[in-house]
């Protein structure tokens, strides 16, 4: 069967909001030579995600389907099953949807899709009520894929197992981002600076999804540590979640509310990078950290959690504390980091692979080659 125009990548996916899937996702598909390679999304969720107009000025078709809860399964596999015999075009299916990647995946392979691509983008350390489903699906999942996609080594280990990462089956694709825009910048970072009233203040910043995962409720122990030791100290969150209101109202609680900006989800991350002075990434646990990455381009010293893969560390300034240290010891950290000396990592961004010029080209060409294959 032979289709005309570009090849329509078909990519599976929760929603399009800012996430760190989400992000990877766009950041690719806008340096995709659109007459070659089109990315169409299929979402569980019915809310108007921030990312769709630009898919759509791109050329790319959005599609809605079921959540994927479990009174949802038996409905959503009927659904999918029916999507992709109304759609023969999908040749690729490319599925960020972690294990549940079981769910599509086996029914492209049932209707014959040549390429089923599963990508890992993160290493679940926590267990809870849904841990028991995720080791089912897991492992489920692996006969039904003809490609593995990972962003580090430790999620490729949590989706597929040690021996499919030691035979190389499995393909690490970075979290590339866009270098020009992570160049440090000094009159950007004044100029944002002094909007926000910030030009006499030492700026610690973190940026994720308000969420259990991104562990911000430590941070705010932590800063409050840090403020009793530098009362100029102020906090930059940016994202949304779940948690915001909780997280605001412990702010209040701790008394740091007034030191401490929700900044919200926005376009421009890159320019309130710039504005900080020290980047700190508490997770509880992370694929690779996407944030952390865009946050050494810029050139912030930064401190993480011993959950972020030691992969994301390109620039050896990240310092790596457990988070069985007290709020004061991570405050202590942050207070020793050279905050003096700034400068962008480009040249360093390509030598690990993390320029996205260059590996859009990369998994542009992947795409076509599975397709011949």
């Amino acid at each position: 069967m032979s289709f005309d125009g570009p090849e329509r990548v078909l990519v599976l996916i929760t929603s399009l909001n800012r996430g760190g899937a989400e992000t990877m996702a766009m950041n690719y598909y806008r340096h995709f030579d659109r007459n070659i390679i089109q990315y169409d999304f299929l979402v569980n969720r019915e809310e108007i995600g921030a990312y769709e107009e630009e898919i759509q000025s791109l050329g790319g078709r959005i599609y809605r389907m079921c959540p994927m809860y479990p009174q949802y399964f038996h409905r959503y596999k009927k659904e999918f099953r029916a999507f992709l015999r109304e759609h023969p075009e999908y040749r690729i299916i490319h599925s960020n949807l972690e294990e549940r990647s079981y769910f599509p995946l086996k029914i492209a392979a049932e209707e014959n899709v040549p390429v089923r691509i599963s990508h890992a983008h993160n290493e679940y350390r926590t267990h809870d009520l849904k841990t028991p489903f995720r080791d089912y699906f897991r492992h489920h999942l692996r006969p039904y894929i003809t490609d593995g996609f990972a962003c580090s080594t430790e999620a490729g280990i949590w989706l597929y197992g040690e021996d499919a990462m030691r035979t190389g089956k499995i393909k690490i694709v970075q979290n590339a981002i866009d270098p020009k825009l992570y160049c440090f910048n000094p009159i950007e970072r004044d100029s944002l600076r002094t909007k926000l009233k910030l030009t006499d203040r030492f700026v610690v910043g973190n940026v994720g999804r308000l969420a259990e995962q991104k562990n911000q409720r430590f941070l705010l122990d932590v800063f409050l540590e840090l403020h009793k030791k530098r009362s100029d100290t102020f906090l930059l969150l940016v994202g949304e979640g779940e948690l915001r209101d909780s997280l605001i109202a412990y702010a209040v609680e701790l008394g740091i509310s007034n030191d401490i900006a929700f900044v919200g989800s926005v376009p421009n991350v890159w320019d309130y990078l710039q504005a900080m002075d020290c980047f700190v990434f508490p997770s509880l646990y992370e694929g690779l950290g996407m944030s952390l990455i865009e946050a050494q381009a810029t050139g912030l010293p930064c401190v993480a959690s011993s959950a972020v893969p030691t992969e994301a560390d390109i620039t050896g300034n990240v310092k790596i504390l457990p988070l069985t240290l007290s709020a004061q010891k991570w405050a202590e950290a942050i207070l020793d980091l050279n905050v003096e000396k700034r400068s962008s990592n480009r040249s360093l961004l390509k030598s690990k692979h993390f320029d996205i010029e260059d590996e859009a080209k990369k998994l542009q060409a992947f795409y076509l080659k599975s397709i011949e294959r």
